[in-house]
């Protein structure tokens, strides 16, 4: 599954729950963990999958861990959101979870300043586990935050782009676009006007739109959001206003943000069947490796395909790339049962099968290098186009921050302000971008 899709003031609070957890968990963050992992104990693990073949799945290796475990007992919590679980963390007590998962991989810079999460380097290091080598190298990396790794991944998303294969036929396209000119030139001419709207829309570029964020859009221009000193960097990244640039020009092509909105706004929700690459009314959409089976699901009456999202023309060396991110596990702070939690952990994040069966049940990206290699991994085309994806060397993460992905969403408003129109001056607004982000971040820390 992808990240929650948040709006400011939710991911404000969110900042504001997980801050009071660095007050609430400094002190008992040590890795000081003395319980007898062979002993009897029983773990609560909190996570946030509740569709029924998603808890089904998780299940299923909760009980193999148990079955080679006979000593631990996992209750299960379904269904956990971030804020729940901040909540959870920062309370402690009896009912506390001792492991938990999260999909908000922005937040991990959150959970391992605030000490909310155990480090986990030193239960890495007495298993002779290297994250670089066992996980996906990129994956490690958005997995720790200022070299302290109080998370581990539990498979991934990559992004890429899906693309309508009747309409490609129709239109005479005779393969995805790689580049952005080749790009825009598709939108155009899958593009169907209908009044003052659209029968069909090549591609919905709006940053209301689903998936089309500034950090996926980001990850195929190469954006550097920070500089060595750790400042935003936006108004001084030249990748940045080039995708601004492109990405405001192809929404003035398509007849504006008014236009594109109102059809928006019509478009059937993001997780049914209604979805407007399902109906057609989209013909390419930016989106992760789970739509291939969403769209299976759903019986579309046309074909349809995947490929890597395209780049920006003097960067068609790096074609195959894209944005990732995906779900983390860690072990509360103020568990009583640290190495208990890390033999579930352990088990959950490294062992091959488990990482194989989840990765086929729910249709997500494996983040073991092991895993990706495996034999028993699907090979559905569709779903192999994402797997390549996340093996990219230049496919990435936007950098983890104390404030979580809140600079994110800070520069994702002052571009909704130039898609729209209403602020011009594009050198302006990401030096305002830069100001606030810097203001937001020190008042995290």
């Amino acid at each position: 599954m992808p990240r929650d899709r948040r709006t400011t003031a939710a991911a404000l609070a969110a900042a504001a729950a997980i801050s009071l957890l660095a007050s609430a968990c400094t002190g008992s963050a040590g890795n000081g963990a003395a319980d007898d992992p062979d002993a009897r104990t029983t773990l609560t693990f909190w996570h946030g999958w509740s569709a029924p073949a998603e808890v089904a799945a998780i299940e299923a290796n909760i009980k193999a861990f148990e079955d080679k475990h006979p000593g631990i007992t996992v209750e299960v919590v379904k269904g956990i959101t971030d804020d729940k679980l901040n909540q959870g963390l920062r309370a402690g007590g009896s009912s506390a979870p001792d492991v938990v998962s999260s999909f908000t991989t922005d937040n991990v810079g959150r959970f391992c300043s605030s000490k909310a999460l155990t480090d986990l380097k030193p239960f890495l290091d007495t298993s002779g586990i290297d994250p670089r080598k066992t996980f996906l190298p990129q994956m490690a990396e958005y997995t720790e935050h200022d070299g302290t790794r109080c998370t581990v991944p539990l498979l991934g998303d990559a992004y890429g782009l899906y693309y309508n294969r009747t309409a490609f036929e129709e239109a005479g396209i005779k393969a995805p676009p790689k580049t952005l000119s080749e790009f825009d030139a598709a939108v155009k001419k899958l593009t169907r006007p209908k009044g003052d709207g659209f029968e069909r829309l090549g591609f919905m570029p709006l940053y209301l739109g689903y998936e089309t964020t500034v950090e996926h859009y980001g990850g195929q221009f190469g954006i550097q959001y920070v500089d060595a000193d750790g400042k935003s960097n936006t108004a001084k990244d030249p990748a940045v206003k080039a995708m601004l640039t492109w990405q405001k020009k192809l929404v003035d092509d398509l007849g504006g943000f008014a236009k594109l909105n109102r059809f928006r706004t019509a478009l059937g929700d993001e997780w049914g069947p209604k979805h407007p690459f399902h109906t057609g009314q989209v013909a390419m959409q930016l989106d992760g490796e789970w739509r291939g089976k969403m769209a299976s699901d759903a019986k579309l009456p046309f074909e349809i395909g995947a490929a890597p999202f395209p780049v920006p023309d003097d960067q068609a060396a790096d074609y195959g790339k894209g944005y990732l991110s995906g779900t983390v596990l860690g072990i509360a702070s103020n568990s009583p049962r640290k190495n208990a939690a890390w033999e579930l952990v352990k088990y959950l994040s490294t062992d091959t099968d488990a990482v194989v069966s989840f990765a086929n049940a729910i249709h997500n990206v494996p983040s073991t290098v092991a895993a990706l290699k495996s034999p028993k991994l699907s090979d559905d085309p569709l779903y192999r186009t994402f797997v390549d994806i996340a093996q990219h060397p230049k496919s990435s993460h936007a950098p983890s921050s104390v404030n979580g992905g809140a600079f994110l969403l800070t520069l994702q408003d002052y571009a909704q302000t130039y898609e729209k129109g209403t602020e011009k001056d594009l050198d302006a607004l990401l030096k305002k971008n830069d100001i606030q982000v810097d203001k937001d971040n020190e008042q995290a820390r």
